[in-house]
């Protein structure tokens, strides 16, 4: 994603002011004069990343998922000390499409017991965190919106209060993600298929792009105001 994301960055015509991985981390420091930070890396180094990025002073944009049980304390640093922050659990355009529509038909089908929803995610052998934190936010979109339903599992259940959320790694797949309402006549489903990561960068460049000159904590949907 990093590469993805300096590629993107150098066609919209910005400068690319500071480059960091696992190998060469970076200090606060090395953050003077840049505008922006666009922050996709590990969960067990995001949180300390955004903290230097607070540190610096400088405005960040978190693509990592899987470090949102730290999010009260990083939400009250945010704040406290007048930062910036915006978070994604994806920057895709079209994933956040599939945000609203999940919400929306979940509203429809709260009216049809007879279906039953689930998740299925695939994505690349190296994404870390099962289940992905998209399929988190489209569980989250059901769960809210149909009552009976109570939490979400990462298995196979019948239990008719779990969400179902299946989680494969495969190959190079850069992330799939299906809603299906099963019943025993007919299924309906919602289905986003990325083709590759540039979709994800450019949500995050654009996204920084707004987060420049301004202070709280932010989510993707501030920006894009569906």
């Amino acid at each position: 994603m990093g590469h993805e994301v300096e590629a993107v960055l150098q066609q919209l015509g910005h400068e690319v002011s500071l480059r960091s991985d696992e190998k060469s981390p970076f200090k606060p420091e090395d953050l003077a004069g840049s505008d922006v930070a666009i922050e996709f890396s590990r969960p067990e180094v995001a949180v300390d990343n955004i903290f230097k990025c607070f540190d610096a002073n400088c405005p960040v944009v978190v693509g990592t998922t899987g470090w949102y049980t730290r999010m009260p304390e990083v939400r009250n640093e945010c704040i406290s000390r007048n930062q910036s922050m915006l978070y994604a659990t994806n920057f895709s355009i079209g994933v956040n499409v599939l945000f609203h529509l999940n919400k929306e038909l979940a509203r429809i089908m709260e009216k049809f017991p007879e279906y039953e929803p689930n998740i299925l995610e695939i994505h690349h052998l190296a994404k870390l965190d099962k289940p992905s934190g998209t399929a988190i936010t489209l569980a989250e979109g059901i769960i809210e919106n149909i009552p009976n339903i109570k939490e979400w599992v990462n298995e196979l259940s019948e239990d008719k209060e779990k969400l179902t959320i299946i989680s494969q790694r495969e190959g190079e797949v850069p992330g799939t993600h299906v809603i299906n309402y099963t019943s025993s006549v007919d299924n309906i489903s919602l289905v986003h298929q990325a083709n590759n990561r540039r979709g994800f960068a450019l949500g995050a460049v654009k996204a920084a792009e707004w987060l420049v000159g301004k202070k709280g904590i932010y989510s993707i949907q501030d920006f894009l105001k569906f």
